[in-house]
C-alpha cells in the first residue's frame, strides 16, 4: 500500500512538472510573439506618420507645413543614423558607444516632438510664430549631433575597408613576383655570361676560374628558383586545401549553358556514339 501511495505522489509531481513547463513555455512563447508584434508595429506606424509628415510638407502652407517639415528632417536623420550604426556594429564593436549616445539623443528627440506636435495644434498664430524659431534650433542641434556621429561612423567604416584593400594589394604584388620568378634567374645568368666572356678576353686561367663561378652562381639560381616555385606550389596547395568561398566572378557554383539549356545529357549521349568504332563491310 505504501509503495502503491508512492508511485502515485511521483506521478503527481511528473504531472505538475510537465504543467508547470508548458506554462513557462506558453508564456515565454507569447512574450516573444507580443514582442515581434509590438516591434512591427511600431515601424508600421513609423512609416505612416513619415507619409503624413511627407504629405505635410507639400500640402501644408505657412507655420504647419514648417512644423511638418522639422518634425520629418529630425526623423529621418535619426533613422539614418541609427541604421548606419546598426549595420556597422557586428564588425565594429565601438559603434555600440555610439548606440547609446544615440539612444539618449533619441529621447530628447522624442520630446521634442511632442512639442511640435502641440504647437502643430496651437489656434493662435502669434505663438506659433514666437515658439518655432526656437523649436527649429533645437531640432536642428540634434540634427547636426545624429549626422556628425552617422558621418564618423561611415569615414570609419571607409578606413578600414580601405586599410584592408591596401594589404591585401602588397599581398597580391608579393605573389605576382614569385609568379615572375624567372625573371631574377635570368638577370642572374646574364651578369655572369658577361662576366665570364670579360674574363676569358683577360687570360685563359682567369677564363676557367670566370667559368667556374659563373657555373656555380647558375647552379644557385636555379637552385633559388626550385625553391621559389616549390614555396608557390605549396602557397597553391594550401590555398585549395582550404574552404573555397564563391567570388563575384570566378563562376563556382553557377550551372553551365548546357544546363541550363537542358542539353548536357543529349550531348553527352552524342558524343559517345560519336565515339563508338563503326562497323564497315571490310571489318573482320
Amino acid at each position: 500500500m505504501d509503495a502503491f501511495g508512492v508511485m502515485i505522489g511521483l506521478v503527481l509531481l511528473f504531472g505538475i512538472a510537465a504543467f508547470v513547463l508548458a506554462v513557462v513555455g506558453t508564456v515565454k512563447a507569447a512574450k516573444a510573439v507580443a514582442t515581434k508584434i509590438g516591434r512591427h508595429e511600431a515601424n508600421a506606424r513609423r512609416a505612416v506618420e513619415n507619409a503624413t509628415l511627407k504629405a505635410k510638407t507639400f500640402t501644408k502652407v505657412g507655420p504647419p507645413g514648417q512644423i511638418a517639415a522639422v518634425r520629418l528632417g529630425l526623423r529621418t536623420s535619426l533613422d539614418g543614423t541609427r541604421q548606419v550604426l546598426e549595420s556597422g556594429l557586428p564588425q565594429d564593436g565601438q559603434l555600440g558607444e555610439s548606440l547609446a549616445l544615440l539612444g539618449r539623443l533619441d529621447t530628447h528627440a522624442a520630446e521634442l516632438d511632442g512639442e511640435l506636435r502641440m504647437l502643430e495644434r496651437e489656434p493662435d498664430t502669434a505663438r506659433i510664430a514666437a515658439k518655432l524659431p526656437e523649436l527649429r534650433e533645437r531640432a536642428e542641434r540634434i540634427t547636426h549631433s545624429a549626422e556628425t556621429m552617422r558621418w564618423a561612423a561611415q569615414d570609419r567604416m571607409h578606413r578600414f575597408a580601405d586599410d584592408e584593400l591596401s594589404r591585401l594589394s602588397q599581398e597580391c604584388e608579393s605573389e605576382a613576383g614569385a609568379l615572375r620568378h624567372w625573371d631574377t634567374s635570368g638577370e642572374s645568368s646574364s651578369a655572369s655570361s658577361s662576366g665570364g666572356s670579360a674574363a676569358g678576353a683577360g687570360s685563359a686561367g682567369s677564363a676557367a676560374g670566370a667559368g667556374s663561378a659563373a657555373a656555380t652562381g647558375s647552379a644557385a639560381s636555379a637552385g633559388s628558383a626550385g625553391s621559389v616555385s616549390a614555396s608557390a606550389g605549396t602557397r597553391s596547395g594550401a590555398a585549395s586545401g582550404g574552404a573555397a568561398r564563391a567570388g563575384l566572378t570566378d563562376g563556382k557554383g553557377r550551372p553551365s549553358a548546357e544546363e541550363l539549356l537542358g542539353l548536357a545529357d543529349p550531348l553527352a549521349k552524342l558524343a559517345q556514339r560519336l565515339r563508338k568504332p563503326s562497323a564497315g563491310p571490310t571489318a573482320g
